[in-house]
Parts: structure tokens; sequence; C-alpha cells
């Protein structure tokens, strides 16, 4: 996908909440080459956004320190128009309104919000902000997928209320499986998770990082307090793997085919 280009509903950028920003940082710059600029404290909350060979690719922020916001965790944003009748059509079709839309001053306007299935989703209306600079490339995200508890509420929601084309691409009762899609383009995986998702687990986003090679990272990032949730395996789509950060944020690690 062209870094530039972003369709409406189509995952535009992503950025973690951390309970220890410092530690965090530290932790990407390791393993992926990051690199910081931090925004004005009073105006942006000292959000830092993460470039990876002088391009944005991601935004680290600061939990709250009373520590009664969200866990440790990272957010895909998508972009719409008009985040103010996609709030009121996403409320109407049963989602859970975590943050409602907020002005972020000279960049766009933000919201959050769990979809029908309880998905954390983020949205973003752009301003002088406008996505990813970086995408498919190693040390930046390369792809975006749910995991639903509630695969056919999941898909129809994210089709109906973000105006998105949908394409089945598995559909066997051990794999159920839909892109979101633009045109003959990809954006984003929806996989029917119910058979594997503990009950004390929720739906969720995961956001992909390309990697160069899987292993090494996987190696690097265990030395730097990471942990692995998902072994290192071999898939039509590259090598993948998951992890949680030094201080327990879940990603995933994705080494394309040569």
């Amino acid at each position: 996908m062209n870094p530039q280009r972003f369709p409406a509903g189509a995952p535009c950028w992503i950025d973690l909440m951390t309970s220890d920003i410092a530690k965090s940082r530290d932790f990407y710059t390791a393993l992926f080459g990051w690199s910081y600029e931090v925004g004005d404290e009073e105006k942006y909350g000292g959000y830092a956004t993460a470039f990876k060979d002088g391009r944005s690719v991601a935004g680290l922020m600061q939990s709250r320190e009373d520590g009664e916001g969200y866990p440790d965790m990272w957010t895909t944003y998508l972009r719409v128009d008009d985040i103010g009748a996609t709030m009121d059509a996403a409320k109407n079709a049963g989602a859970l309104i975590y943050m409602e839309a907020m002005e972020v001053p000279d960049q766009g306007k933000m919201a959050m919000l769990g979809d029908p299935s309880g998905a954390s989703i983020g949205l973003w209306e752009f301003g002088g902000h406008t996505g990813f600079q970086a995408h498919e490339v190693a040390g930046a995200a390369a792809w975006h997928e749910l995991h639903s508890k509630d695969y056919p509420t999941a898909v129809a929601f994210y089709r109906d209320i973000f105006g998105v084309q949908t394409s089945v691409m598995s559909d066997s009762p051990e794999f159920r499986y839909t892109n979101i899609v633009s045109g003959e383009q990809p954006l984003a995986g929806i996989m029917d998770a119910s058979g594997f998702l503990p009950d004390e687990v929720p739906s969720s986003w995961h956001v992909y990082f390309q990697t160069d090679n899987a292993d090494a990272a996987i190696a690097l990032a265990l030395s730097l307090g990471g942990t692995i949730v998902n072994p290192a395996e071999d898939s039509p789509f590259g090598r993948i793997a998951g992890l949680t950060d030094c201080t327990g944020a879940m990603f995933k690690l994705v080494q394309p085919l040569s």
C-alpha cells in the first residue's frame, strides 16, 4: 500500500500506550532502529513519534500514573472522513465508546471505541497528521489483524460502519478469515478466534511489524525483556511470531517470503 494514500477504513496509524515510555522507547530503538521526536508536553502530553530511517512509523504515549487507563497495548487507528458521523453510526451498531472524538491540535481528530465483538480500535480523521510515512518495510508495521470472538458481527460492523470492502479468504470450520480490501489491495484482516481464545481473553487487534530475520529479532527481543507468546512458524505469508515487549504489550513479527 502506498503509505501516503489511505482509503477510508484503512489502518493509517498505530500507537503504544505504555506504563514506562523510557523503557519502551529503548526496547523498540534496539529492536527496530527507531528514533523519536517528542511533542510539546502541554499541547500533546509528551507524545513521542517514532521514525524509521527518517519516516514516521508509530507513536508512543505514557499511560496515566493512577493506573486507571488501558493496559500496555498497541492500538491500530482506522482512517475516517467524518469522525462524528462514524462514531454515531458505531454507537447505533452496538459499539462501546472508550473515548469520544477529540481534536488533537494541528494534527486531526481521534476517538477510541470497542467494537461489538469486544475489540478496541482507534479512529483518526486527518488534519496535519496524515498517517504512516513508512509501512510494509523492515522496522515498520506491515499488517493489522482482528482476532474476533464474534466473527460474523465483526465483519459486518467494519464493512457497514467504515464503508470498506471485504473479501473472504477462507471459510472452513478450522479457519475463517476475511480481508478488508480496497480494490485488489488487502488492508487488514479479521480472523474467527472463537475457537482458540480463552473466555477471559477479549477480541483484539494485533499489529505485525516487518523484519528481515524473524528468528534474530525474537532473540534480540528476548534479550531486551520481551517474551514469546507464539513461537515463530512458517506460513504462506512469511515467518510469523507473537511476542510481548518489555512492559507486556503484545505485538507480532513477520518476515515476508523472499
